[in-house]
């Protein structure tokens, strides 16, 4: 068995876990009694040593990921730096991120600009510190027969977005195998989990790309170029800014990916189309949501 696909869905939704979605008593739009489920969101504190960094909210799965990620990718802690363990307590909903040597990141919390995430979005001027400094892998490269493939695959999951909808998801995948998927109801949140997760787990950037139920705005450009991940697809649409700089960085930005249809605006040097894209492939199950803001 090929050792990527042999990795397949290493970390994937749990549709199925109570706590995180709700079912509600409404009407449709016959008048007839209904109850359906939405997703849960709850505040999640998180504090790295003996100080508050911010109150997030999320479905509240693998807060340690989210933690961790959201450190790093707001440049609080160096991929260098030595976590010496996390503790979480459920009822508080609070994490606590713990390192041997406290942090300076003071100066960081001052800039408060946020940037057009959902949810609490994110402090845009510590994400760009790190930005203009990565070089990312030339020698990358996206098949469209891969595309194709994780298109298919991803959006056939079982995932709360399908069960509940209002909710968005990212996944980390290497060539055409789907290896992380994270979902909260910010995408920021969805990212954050994947590079809280590939930090804890030694997992490195190389070969690897992003794939994303979500619009590519300036805030995903800016988070995939940091975790040093060369090519971002979206079955979503851009923003003016994502372009920029997605084609300041080198990125490769894919984005309205559905069925064998696709739009390339930036690094489109690292596309092979090795695929029909002629070839009819049904999509699978249908999106709850659709026309959800993704």
């Amino acid at each position: 068995m090929d050792k990527v696909r042999a990795r397949e869905w290493l970390v994937a939704p749990d549709p199925d876990d109570p706590a995180l979605t709700r079912a509600v008593a409404g009407v449709d739009h016959t008048g007839a009694a209904i109850t359906t489920r939405v997703p849960v969101e709850r505040p999640l504190t998180l504090f790295l040593n003996g100080q508050e960094i911010v109150t997030m909210m999320t479905i509240g799965d693998r807060p340690e990921c989210l933690a961790v990620g959201y450190l790093l990718n707001q440049n609080m802690l160096r991929r260098d730096d030595v976590i010496e363990r996390i503790d979480v307590d459920r009822e508080l909903d609070v994490v606590v991120v713990r390192t041997p040597v406290r942090t300076d990141f003071e100066e960081k919390l001052k800039r408060r600009t946020l940037t057009s995430g959902c949810a609490q979005g994110t402090l845009f001027g510590n994400l760009m510190e790190r930005f203009e400094r990565v070089v990312l892998d030339a020698d990358a490269e996206l098949r469209t027969s891969w595309l194709y493939a994780l298109s298919r695959k991803i959006n056939t999951r079982p995932s709360v977005y399908l069960a509940a909808g209002a909710i968005h998801g990212c996944v980390l995948c290497e060539r055409d195998a789907p290896l992380v998927y994270m979902e909260d109801v910010g995408r920021h949140n969805a990212i954050d989990k994947i590079a809280g997760w590939m930090h804890l787990n030694g997992i490195g950037p190389r070969g690897k790309l992003f794939y994303t139920t979500g619009r590519l705005t300036s805030e995903m450009v800016i988070k995939c170029v940091q975790m040093e991940i060369p090519i971002l697809v979206s079955r979503s649409g851009f923003t003016a800014w994502g372009v920029e700089l997605a084609q300041q960085a080198g990125l490769t930005l894919v984005g309205r990916a559905k069925g064998r249809r696709f739009v390339c605006l930036s690094g489109a040097e690292r596309l092979r189309f090795d695929a029909d894209p002629g070839e009819h492939v049904a999509e699978g199950a249908s999106r709850k949501g659709a026309s959800e803001d993704e």
